[in-house]
């Protein structure tokens, strides 16, 4: 039966004692915590470990001796090895003693139920305490589709049983907060045995930051119940509240901020890491903000862009007015029916006129828009990157509404040349069952179907053109705004505070352990450093990977072609969930 003991790196410098930790029988594992110095008193050390023990609910005991290489001198000293062992009973007193040669090289000897002697296979493992306390051991699932079923039950046993260990270092924190400079009978050696690690700034914040927390809390559900009340939850200023990409993610944050300013500690792993993600995201994007803002009003930049804004839209508008020129007369060639051509012409150039007269109107007051619509950014650069998707969409409201107008005129078309030419087949659409039916048409029915068939079919290629034209347009916006909106879901989304740890603490966020031969000396206990494998950045952002909301809807490559070959509305709040004939 082989033996593994755990034992800690800081403690081959400790003087003579006792081991203190926590035997697993199941992993036939022996955890060792840390070395209560010689003098002591028995009844005062039982006293400690029941106090740790119903503390930290961990079986906490002593595991057996330690003999440092200074003590070997010492008469009479494996006589009172023994009597401790009766002392503390247990079931495997193991007595570890250190080489004088090689202070690294332990001699062992493990006595079970009283019995000398009792050699067993005993595996020495050396570990960090520190970073075994602070790190998170995560159990992920690394195993492919092409692994053996019984190589994944085996590989999921081995991580639980490091998670057991794991978890004992971290539950034992109490015992870790005395030192050397505690007024205490009984002495420890262990990774903060030298002076507790602590930092004055961090404790000053954290009694500072429960009031501020209080207050922010407060201030954010007055925020949230003026946003609910029913002033703001009509109709018309409901469906532009949802509408506006500023709106949803400024509710996006302030859900964000009712989190990170939530009083109540954070009770898992999970949870802490939720909330330290949520700050530090909210932290660099504010950061990131002023840094826009500093940028924007040094040196006059947004009096250049607004002088620059009139006369890219009127280079704009006069672009559009010359490509319906194109379309009106004979496009690459095409032979359009004349009197529809001229009529969808005539339409969409008096929209670009408006559009041109609106923009001149507004141009004395854009300066100032920009002005105050630049001091947003101190919410966050994604906040302004959203105001950036709005105002995009707002200069380009005639190219959207020329879409719309060609494409509800190819749908009509589309959809009245499908329903005639079932017409022809003697079949009509259900629209109660949801299916065609058959059905059967008099003479006069036949003629009229045949003569409306005969005219969309023709007038058919003239609103083809114009839908395609104006859909690419469009879907040239769409992709802009798409753009945006993906970098603003990727900082909503990215876990910063876990991308920190792994890069400044990566033992923190660990993926695993690793095993590097220490010590091999014929006739001694092998000798094995752990040491921990940290999660890749690819697994921290999948595993920790923040909620964020999307105003596209997420259809698929198919369903977008099927929606531009029928004349759908690439509408990015709106899903069509039944048929139309």
């Amino acid at each position: 039966m082989v033996i593994k003991v755990f034992f800690p790196s800081c403690c081959p410098e400790a003087e003579s004692g006792l081991l203190i930790g926590r035997w697993i029988p199941e992993q036939n594992a022996a955890v060792v915590l840390a070395v209560v110095h010689y003098p002591f008193i028995p009844g005062q050390v039982k006293q400690y470990l029941v106090q740790i023990t119903e503390v930290t609910k961990v079986d906490v005991s002593v595991l057996g001796s330690w003999s440092s290489h200074n003590s070997q001198a010492k008469e009479d000293f494996s006589q009172f090895l023994e009597d401790l062992s009766s002392i503390f009973p247990h079931d495997l007193w193991f007595q570890l003693t250190q080489e004088k040669e090689n202070q690294s090289v332990f001699n062992y000897q493990v006595a079970q139920h009283g019995s000398k002697n009792n050699k067993e296979d005993v595996i020495l493992i050396h570990y960090d305490q520190r970073k075994v306390m602070l790190s998170k051991l995560h159990c992920l699932d690394t195993t492919t589709a092409a692994d053996n079923h019984n190589v994944g039950v085996k590989s999921e046993a081995i991580t639980s049983d490091f998670a057991t260990i794991f978890d004992t270092v971290a539950k034992c924190e109490l015992l870790f907060m005395i030192d050397k400079y505690d007024e205490t009978p009984i002495k420890f050696t262990h990774w903060q045995s030298e002076g507790r690690e602590a930092s004055v700034v961090v404790e000053l914040v954290k009694q500072a930051s429960v009031p501020v927390c209080v207050v922010l809390s407060l201030l954010l559900s007055f925020i949230s119940s003026i946003c609910k009340s029913r002033a703001l939850n009509i109709w018309p200023l409901h469906f532009l509240w949802s509408k506006l990409s500023t709106c949803v993610q400024l509710a996006h944050r302030l859900d964000h901020l009712q989190i990170i300013a939530n009083t109540t500690k954070a009770q898992t792993h999970s949870e802490f890491m939720r909330k330290a993600n949520l700050f530090v995201s909210f932290l660099i994007d504010v950061g990131l903000g002023l840094l826009l803002i500093f940028w924007l009003y040094q040196k006059n930049r947004i009096g250049q862009l607004a002088d620059a804004l009139v006369p890219v839209a009127d280079h704009v508008a006069k672009e559009l007015q010359g490509l319906l020129e194109w379309l009106m007369g004979a496009p690459a060639g095409l032979k359009m029916n004349k009197a529809l051509d001229e009529v969808l012409g005539r339409f969409f150039l008096y929209h670009i006129h408006l559009w041109i007269s609106y923009i001149h109107l507004m141009s004395p007051f854009i300066e100032m828009i920009l002005w105050y619509v630049g001091l947003s950014a101190c919410l966050g650069l994604t906040v302004a990157l959203s105001i950036v998707s709005d105002i995009i969409a707002l200069l380009t409201f005639h190219i959207y509404c020329f879409y719309v107008y060609g494409a509800r005129l190819y749908c009509l078309k589309i959809y009245g040349l499908s329903s005639l030419w079932r017409l022809f087949r003697g079949k009509k659409w259900n629209v109660l069952r949801q299916r065609v039916d058959s059905c059967s048409y008099d003479l006069d029915q036949l003629f009229i179907g045949t003569l409306l068939f005969t005219i969309l079919l023709f007038l058919l290629p003239t609103a083809a053109l114009y839908y395609l034209v104006f859909t690419l347009l469009r879907l040239v916006v769409v992709v802009v705004q798409g753009l945006i909106h993906l970098l603003v879901d990727f900082i909503n989304s990215l876990p910063l505070y876990a991308l920190g740890l792994r890069l400044c603490r990566p033992y923190m966020l660990a993926a695993g352990v690793k095993f590097k031969v220490f010590q091999k000396v014929a006739g001694k206990p092998l000798h094995l450093l752990m040491q921990i494998n940290p999660l890749t950045y690819g697994m921290i952002i999948r595993h920790y990977r923040l909620p964020t909301y999307s105003c596209y809807p997420k259809d698929s490559w198919t369903a977008l072609c099927q929606k531009l070959f029928l004349g759908e509305l690439i509408y990015p709040w709106k899903r069509k969930t039944e048929k139309q004939d």
